[in-house]
């Protein structure tokens, strides 16, 4: 075990069990929301963020990956650089969520991205040349500072843990037409359902969004005890509850979609793959994680298929399907610190919905922490926080392999087992091939693999 890991390990538990008392959430009905994996890492993230390199002065224009190197700055294979803007350029003092949205009237395409401030809207059709169009001001302000953004029907759909923030709504075909410099914006509407939460899926094939890791306040009720507080989007711009399903426990994220895979039984069902974790206590003994899969086709009588606890477990935090629906490609934000692992993806076999498991594990030999993954194609794009975007080939998943084929490292101090900093998400659904990636201190990125990374 190498020393910097101990040393992470150290900081990084000992900021878990002083803090997780502190930040449990009682609604005052028994259930005592888990404090996020990234609240707990809050006040250890801004330390190391201010340490970081000043992102003011971080290359910005078009670098090419060149000899193992993007603009002299970032380790690379394959992926160059497109541009690069500041947490200033953003108008941010910290980084996180991403999504991205493509309109349908005029083809441009936008990153969203989020940081301690609110929602930044950015155009980058010209991937070399991006322009921030404005912000959504967070809805309130707090410890909370950072959210989560999907969007359904040109419009984004934004939450944050922080109480009483609620589901914030934007109409993007807003954006349309905007120049000069970036303008302020404000909600369209703001779904009171909840108070906060950690997260959200929307399945657009069904216009129901999910919204995990909810906690009631004085404007609502139906947390779902942190499970799936589902939403009904028929009309985009006014929101309503639809019901929920807290058979799982607390849920840290998910993926709703409609099932179209070889589970000949649950075909044409809509079905939710979960990432939950159980809180006891915040330890590595105290959190039961899982891998869930709920049955949602009826908003009012949800039904669990299958629920699997694996092992070397830390927090299961997030993952994504196959296109084919076959396999599950998990993320758990914990194992390297508390086991010693390497980034680890777990492939879940979800050919039978009703027994699903571990198939195989793999790593790339790198010691960063996982985050955020997607699938895309051929691809798997992860965000792992020190050691940046790594892009994987699917292929080969039903064998248990997912060969490594490229990356860019958005963190070049180092690649440890810590939350120094680095990639928090990605977006790599762009027509353009281009993915936007967040970071926490240096901002977004938009960048680009070469070729087909074959």
């Amino acid at each position: 075990m190498k020393p910097r890991f101990l040393v992470a390990l150290v900081a990084s538990l000992s900021l878990v069990l002083a803090s997780g008392a502190a930040f449990a959430h009682d609604d005052g009905k028994g259930f005592v929301a888990p404090p996020s994996l990234e609240m707990q890492h809050r006040e250890f993230l801004g330390v190391k963020a201010s340490n970081a390199q000043p992102d003011s002065n971080a290359p910005k224009g078009f670098a090419p990956c060149v000899n193992g190197m993007a603009a002299e700055t970032y380790p690379c294979k394959k992926v160059d650089m497109m541009s690069h803007l500041s947490l200033a350029d953003l108008g941010l003092t910290f980084g996180n969520d991403l999504w991205g949205w493509v309109d349908p009237a005029t083809g441009k395409e936008y990153a969203l991205m989020g940081g301690a401030e609110g929602t930044v809207f950015v155009d980058i059709t010209d991937a070399k040349r991006p322009d921030v169009v404005g912000i959504l001001p967070t809805h309130t302000t707090g410890a909370f500072i950072w959210r989560d953004i999907k969007v359904y029907a040109n419009h984004a759909y934004v939450v944050s843990e922080d109480p009483g923030h609620g589901m914030q709504v934007f109409d993007l075909t807003r954006l349309r037409g905007v120049t000069g410099d970036p303008v302020t914006f404000t909600e369209d509407f703001d779904y009171q359902g909840i108070g906060g939460s950690h997260n959200l899926n929307i399945n657009e094939d069904t216009g129901f969004a999910y919204v995990v890791g909810a906690h009631p306040d004085e404007r609502g009720d139906a947390a779902c005890e942190g499970g799936l507080h589902m939403v009904d989007l028929s009309d985009p711009a006014a929101p309503v509850f639809a019901g929920c399903w807290a058979g799982d426990g607390y849920i840290h994220d998910t993926q709703c979609v409609v099932y179209d895979g070889p589970d000949v039984a649950h075909r044409g069902k809509e079905i939710c793959v979960n990432s939950a974790a159980t809180f006891n206590d915040f330890t590595p003994e105290g959190i039961i994680n899982t891998v869930t899969v709920t049955d949602v086709t009826d908003k009012s009588d949800p039904v669990s298929l299958s629920s699997f606890e694996y092992d070397t477990d830390g927090y299961s935090h997030q993952g994504w399907l196959t296109p084919d629906q076959k396999y599950f490609l998990h993320n758990d934000e914990l194992d390297e610190l508390f086991h010693g692992v390497s980034t680890t993806t777990r492939i879940f076999d979800v050919r039978d919905l009703d027994d699903i498991s571990v198939s195989a594990t793999t790593d790339n030999g790198n010691p960063s922490i996982g985050h955020n993954q997607y699938t895309e194609g051929k691809r798997v794009y992860a965000s792992n926080y020190t050691s940046g975007l790594r892009i994987f080939d699917s292929t080969k998943v039903g064998a248990g392999a997912l060969p490594e084929l490229g990356y860019f490292d958005t963190y070049p101090e180092n690649d440890s087992t810590s939350f120094d900093g680095g990639t928090w998400s990605n977006y790599p659904y762009y027509d353009s091939r281009s993915v936007a990636v967040s970071t926490s201190e240096r901002g977004l990125f938009v960048l680009r693999p070469k070729g087909n990374l074959g």
